[in-house]
């Protein structure tokens, strides 16, 4: 078997369907299990699995290899969102877990990665481990020494937990939900009425197709929603991605709302109550560091993924961690990125003071900001050749600005003289080159984004 094929990136192993194989998966149950035995973890082992339509076979199969060495297997009574396995790992004192997702990818993808037990993305050293021990499953010679299986429901508890820790009456608040189809439908749309609101449910139906579109709430993938609210029949909009460990937010007032606008609105409306740092990426806005300002707190920056989000939020006890693309966490819940969770608290903070005055009030404080990014085509194989001729090629000024300072936390982050920045990293996930911008205006973020496409295109 070619094991050479499997390669854990940014959140785990993910790839199309012909190459990601019945076999293949079976052998990183067998390198996991093999984990576990090394690191002396005995308890049960989770295996979630999401919407897609071969999610489940692959499931049981990781299922028959961890029971084959020992492991009792814990499987949800349904499809799941990642968060929900995240949470029963703790709430249930397992060994970790197991989760087959493609999260966004389209429908001809498929993915797989491990947990472990502290609910917290597994770092680089745990899954360097795991690719290294990647074999064919060598499951219990006997019956007697196999683990058992047993299904279980791991939407309950976690509901339990979230109205507990987000104190929510959404009485007179109507929400539209569009789960895209993916593993959200059923959970967050339940938690939300749990709470007292009126749901109006998009794409709340199992689709092996997603509607024709990739699980990825993006502005473009959310029209629908974004129609909905501004015609005026919710108060609200919320969607998340394909196993609803992210979520995107509409308005009223401004539709789309950038997530690191949603980051910044949502951390200052935590500060009212409560106190501690943010951490975020080196891809997040700067408009959260003029919040944290604002009220005496601590920003710290990461690269990005969420693992290193999780590391830097149990440094620090940080209030509230989160991304540009739109995975956030809270303290007092396991780090990991919940879009559940995090749709239970962005309704609550919508009940409390809308989100389009919130942004307002703050872009009013602190000014405006317009986030943008693209994407240059760079095999995976070239992306750290063109990171290091990179270095060498930092310019003095970009779109007309002066370049005050370089971050190499992740990638390049060239700060400008005037308060705006662009990041070059390689994608984690894809064959790409990333490029961001944060600046004033829209205008000046293309531009800063155009000069970052003629700065790294030519290296590729």
């Amino acid at each position: 078997m070619d094991t050479d094929a499997i390669a854990f990136g940014t959140d785990g192993w993910r790839a199309t369907l012909d190459t990601f194989t019945d076999e293949r998966v079976r052998a990183v149950g067998q390198a996991v299990a093999d984990y576990l035995d090394e690191a002396g973890e005995s308890g049960p082992v989770l295996v979630g699995y999401d919407a897609r339509p071969t999610s489940e076979g692959f499931a049981d199969s990781l299922a028959a290899v961890l029971s084959g060495n020992g492991f009792d297997v814990l499987l949800p009574e349904r499809d799941c969102p990642t968060p929900l396995v995240a949470h029963a790992i703790v709430e249930r004192g397992a060994a970790g877990a197991m989760m087959l997702t493609a999260s966004h990818n389209p429908p001809e993808y498929n993915g797989v990665k491990f947990v472990p037990s502290d609910g917290a993305p597994a770092l680089p050293e745990v899954t360097e481990r795991i690719e290294a021990n990647l074999r064919e499953p060598d499951p219990a010679a006997s019956a007697d020494e196999r683990g058992e299986i047993e299904r279980v429901d791991l939407v309950s508890p976690h509901a339990e937990h979230a109205r507990d820790l987000v104190d929510a009456d959404l009485s007179g608040l109507t929400v539209a939900y569009d789960a895209m189809h993916g593993s959200g439908r059923g959970v967050t749309d339940a938690l939300l009425e749990s709470a007292g609101a009126d749901v109006i449910r998009l794409r709340c139906e199992r689709d092996a197709e997603f509607g024709g579109s990739p699980p990825e709430p993006s502005a473009d993938n959310l029209a629908a929603l974004v129609e909905a609210v501004e015609r005026g029949d919710a108060d609200l909009g919320i969607a998340n991605d394909g196993d609803a460990d992210r979520l995107a937010v509409v308005t009223p007032q401004g539709g789309f709302l950038d997530e690191n606008l949603f980051f910044a609105a949502t951390y200052d409306g935590m500060l009212d109550e409560q106190s501690g740092p943010a951490v975020r990426t080196v891809s997040t806005t700067f408009l959260i560091d003029r919040v944290a300002e604002a009220h005496g707190e601590d920003v710290f920056e990461t690269a990005v993924g969420f693992k290193w989000v999780a590391r830097a939020i149990a440094e620090h006890d940080a209030l509230i961690g989160g991304e540009e693309s739109g995975g956030f966490t809270v303290r007092g819940h396991v780090r990991e990125k919940d879009g559940v969770l995090m749709a239970l608290f962005a309704a609550a903070l919508e009940a409390d003071e809308p989100y389009d005055e919130r942004v307002d009030r703050l872009e009013g404080e602190h000014g405006r900001i317009v986030a943008d990014k693209t994407s240059v085509d760079c095999p995976d194989d070239e992306k750290a050749r063109v990171i290091d001729e990179l270095a060498e090629h930092i310019p003095d000024e970009v779109a007309g600005q002066a370049v005050a300072d370089v971050v190499t936390v992740d990638g390049f982050k060239l700060l400008l003289a005037d308060g705006s920045w662009m990041l070059v990293r390689p994608s984690g996930t894809e064959p790409k080159m990333r490029i961001y911008a944060e600046s004033s205006s829209a205008e000046r973020s293309r531009a800063i984004l155009a000069d970052g496409r003629e700065l790294v295109a030519p290296l590729v």
